[in-house]
Protein backbone atom coordinates (compact mmCIF):
# COMPACT_ATOMS: atom_id res chain seq x y z
CA UNK A 1 0.00 0.00 0.00
CA UNK A 2 1.23 3.38 -0.59
CA UNK A 3 1.93 5.85 2.11
CA UNK A 4 -1.16 8.45 0.59
CA UNK A 5 -3.53 5.82 -0.10
CA UNK A 6 -6.64 4.75 1.99
CA UNK A 7 -6.13 1.76 4.19
CA UNK A 8 -7.57 -0.48 6.77
CA UNK A 9 -6.95 -1.02 10.02
CA UNK A 10 -9.41 -4.25 11.88
CA UNK A 11 -8.87 -4.62 15.93
CA UNK A 12 -11.16 -6.98 18.12
CA UNK A 13 -11.17 -5.90 21.73
CA UNK A 14 -14.87 -6.82 23.17
CA UNK A 15 -18.05 -5.19 22.48
CA UNK A 16 -17.99 -3.77 19.12
CA UNK A 17 -20.09 -0.81 20.31
CA UNK A 18 -17.46 0.39 22.32
CA UNK A 19 -14.47 0.16 19.66
CA UNK A 20 -16.74 1.62 16.98
CA UNK A 21 -17.69 4.95 18.87
CA UNK A 22 -13.89 5.49 19.83
CA UNK A 23 -12.80 5.46 16.27
CA UNK A 24 -15.83 6.95 14.92
CA UNK A 25 -14.77 11.08 15.82
CA UNK A 26 -11.21 10.20 15.08
CA UNK A 27 -9.88 13.12 12.40
CA UNK A 28 -8.53 11.05 9.54
CA UNK A 29 -11.29 8.10 10.18
CA UNK A 30 -13.45 7.93 6.88
CA UNK A 31 -15.62 5.01 7.98
CA UNK A 32 -15.70 2.36 10.71
CA UNK A 33 -18.18 -0.60 10.42
CA UNK A 34 -18.59 -3.43 13.18
CA UNK A 35 -18.66 -6.73 12.50
CA UNK A 36 -17.11 -10.03 12.72
CA UNK A 37 -14.25 -12.28 11.69
CA UNK A 38 -11.63 -15.39 12.77
CA UNK A 39 -14.46 -17.69 12.72
CA UNK A 40 -15.58 -20.97 10.68
CA UNK A 41 -19.05 -19.96 9.15
CA UNK A 42 -19.71 -17.71 6.57
CA UNK A 43 -22.18 -14.47 7.10
CA UNK A 44 -22.46 -15.56 10.74
CA UNK A 45 -25.82 -13.55 12.76
CA UNK A 46 -25.36 -11.63 15.89
CA UNK A 47 -27.21 -14.90 17.64
CA UNK A 48 -24.56 -17.20 16.55
CA UNK A 49 -21.59 -14.81 17.73
CA UNK A 50 -22.83 -14.49 20.73
CA UNK A 51 -23.38 -18.11 21.08
CA UNK A 52 -19.47 -18.41 20.99
CA UNK A 53 -20.09 -21.61 18.36
CA UNK A 54 -18.58 -19.94 15.47
CA UNK A 55 -15.11 -18.81 16.17
CA UNK A 56 -15.84 -15.01 15.50
CA UNK A 57 -15.03 -12.12 17.27
CA UNK A 58 -17.13 -9.10 17.53
CA UNK A 59 -14.42 -6.08 15.51
CA UNK A 60 -14.46 -2.70 14.03
CA UNK A 61 -12.92 -2.49 10.69
CA UNK A 62 -11.31 1.46 10.51
CA UNK A 63 -10.79 2.73 7.20
CA UNK A 64 -8.49 5.35 7.51
CA UNK A 65 -6.04 7.95 6.03
CA UNK A 66 -2.58 7.61 7.13
CA UNK A 67 -1.32 10.83 5.87
CA UNK A 68 -3.93 12.02 8.97
CA UNK A 69 -3.71 9.54 11.29
CA UNK A 70 -1.06 6.63 11.89
CA UNK A 71 -1.88 3.47 12.09
CA UNK A 72 -0.07 3.18 14.60
CA UNK A 73 -2.31 5.58 16.66
CA UNK A 74 -5.18 3.84 15.84
CA UNK A 75 -3.59 0.35 17.58
CA UNK A 76 -2.29 2.87 20.84
CA UNK A 77 -6.04 3.89 20.96
CA UNK A 78 -7.22 0.12 20.94
CA UNK A 79 -4.72 -0.20 23.37
CA UNK A 80 -5.77 2.83 25.70
CA UNK A 81 -9.35 1.56 25.33
CA UNK A 82 -9.44 -2.19 26.54
CA UNK A 83 -8.00 -3.99 28.68
CA UNK A 84 -6.04 -6.54 26.71
CA UNK A 85 -4.92 -8.83 29.46
CA UNK A 86 -7.73 -10.97 30.31
CA UNK A 87 -8.19 -13.97 28.13
CA UNK A 88 -11.71 -13.93 25.85
CA UNK A 89 -13.41 -11.23 28.30
CA UNK A 90 -13.73 -7.37 28.43
CA UNK A 91 -15.70 -5.90 31.34
CA UNK A 92 -19.18 -7.99 32.05
CA UNK A 93 -19.15 -10.39 28.31
CA UNK A 94 -17.03 -13.15 28.07
CA UNK A 95 -16.06 -15.68 25.41
CA UNK A 96 -14.25 -16.15 22.44
CA UNK A 97 -16.31 -13.16 20.58
CA UNK A 98 -14.30 -10.65 22.79
CA UNK A 99 -10.96 -11.95 22.50
CA UNK A 100 -8.09 -8.78 21.91
CA UNK A 101 -6.95 -9.59 18.70
CA UNK A 102 -5.24 -7.26 15.66
CA UNK A 103 -6.32 -8.31 12.62
CA UNK A 104 -3.55 -7.30 9.68
CA UNK A 105 -3.94 -6.34 6.21
CA UNK A 106 -0.09 -6.07 4.98
CA UNK A 107 3.36 -7.51 6.68
CA UNK A 108 4.11 -3.36 7.55
CA UNK A 109 0.56 -3.78 9.99
CA UNK A 110 2.17 -6.97 11.15
CA UNK A 111 5.44 -5.27 12.28
CA UNK A 112 3.94 -1.97 13.85
CA UNK A 113 1.81 -4.34 15.84
CA UNK A 114 3.91 -6.71 16.52
CA UNK A 115 6.81 -3.84 18.10
CA UNK A 116 4.22 -2.20 19.64
CA UNK A 117 3.04 -5.27 22.20
CA UNK A 118 6.18 -6.12 22.47
CA UNK A 119 7.03 -2.22 23.84
CA UNK A 120 3.64 -2.63 25.58
CA UNK A 121 5.17 -5.84 27.61
CA UNK A 122 8.78 -4.82 27.95
CA UNK A 123 7.42 -1.31 29.87
CA UNK A 124 4.79 -3.80 31.50
CA UNK A 125 1.89 -1.15 31.43
CA UNK A 126 -0.68 -3.34 31.65
CA UNK A 127 0.99 -5.00 34.62
CA UNK A 128 -0.09 -8.24 33.03
CA UNK A 129 0.93 -10.22 30.09
CA UNK A 130 -0.83 -9.56 27.41
CA UNK A 131 -3.19 -12.41 24.97
CA UNK A 132 -3.94 -10.20 21.87
CA UNK A 133 -3.63 -11.76 19.03
CA UNK A 134 -1.94 -10.80 16.03
CA UNK A 135 -3.28 -12.54 12.71
CA UNK A 136 -3.80 -12.08 9.13
CA UNK A 137 -7.05 -9.91 8.58
CA UNK A 138 -9.42 -13.02 7.45
CA UNK A 139 -13.02 -12.16 6.05
CA UNK A 140 -14.48 -9.45 7.36
CA UNK A 141 -18.38 -9.85 7.85
CA UNK A 142 -20.09 -6.65 8.48
CA UNK A 143 -22.90 -6.66 11.15
CA UNK A 144 -26.68 -6.12 10.97
CA UNK A 145 -27.37 -2.82 9.94
CA UNK A 146 -28.90 -1.53 13.81
CA UNK A 147 -25.35 -2.41 15.30
CA UNK A 148 -23.42 0.15 12.96
CA UNK A 149 -23.38 3.09 14.87
CA UNK A 150 -24.67 2.30 17.62
CA UNK A 151 -23.64 4.26 20.42
CA UNK A 152 -24.81 7.38 18.61
CA UNK A 153 -28.39 6.07 17.76
CA UNK A 154 -28.18 4.52 21.44
CA UNK A 155 -26.63 6.66 23.88
CA UNK A 156 -29.30 6.17 26.27
CA UNK A 157 -29.55 2.57 26.31
CA UNK A 158 -28.30 1.21 30.05
CA UNK A 159 -25.21 -1.17 28.18
CA UNK A 160 -24.40 2.46 26.28
CA UNK A 161 -24.54 4.72 29.63
CA UNK A 162 -22.43 2.30 31.68
CA UNK A 163 -19.65 1.16 28.98
CA UNK A 164 -19.50 3.36 26.27
CA UNK A 165 -20.11 6.64 27.50
CA UNK A 166 -16.95 6.36 29.80
CA UNK A 167 -14.81 5.47 26.88
CA UNK A 168 -16.02 7.82 24.93
CA UNK A 169 -15.62 10.76 27.90
CA UNK A 170 -11.85 9.58 28.25
CA UNK A 171 -11.27 9.98 24.77
CA UNK A 172 -12.34 13.22 24.82
CA UNK A 173 -10.61 14.66 28.13
CA UNK A 174 -7.65 13.04 27.05
CA UNK A 175 -7.06 12.73 23.48
CA UNK A 176 -9.55 16.21 21.86
CA UNK A 177 -6.36 16.98 19.70
CA UNK A 178 -7.19 13.41 17.96
CA UNK A 179 -10.65 14.10 17.67
CA UNK A 180 -12.75 15.48 14.36
CA UNK A 181 -15.01 18.40 16.02
CA UNK A 182 -17.65 18.30 13.00
CA UNK A 183 -17.91 14.51 13.35
CA UNK A 184 -18.13 14.72 17.39
CA UNK A 185 -21.67 14.31 18.69
CA UNK A 186 -22.69 15.73 21.81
Amino acid sequence: MQANSVQRATVAGGCFWCLEAIYQPLRGVQRVVSGYLGGHVAHPSYEAVCSGTTGHAEAVQVTFDPAVISYRTLLELFFAFHDPTPLNRQGPDSGTQYRSAIFTHDPEQRRTAEALVRELSENQVFGAPLVTEIVEAPEFYPAETYHQQYFERNSRQPYCQAMVAPKVAKLRSKYSALLDLETLRP
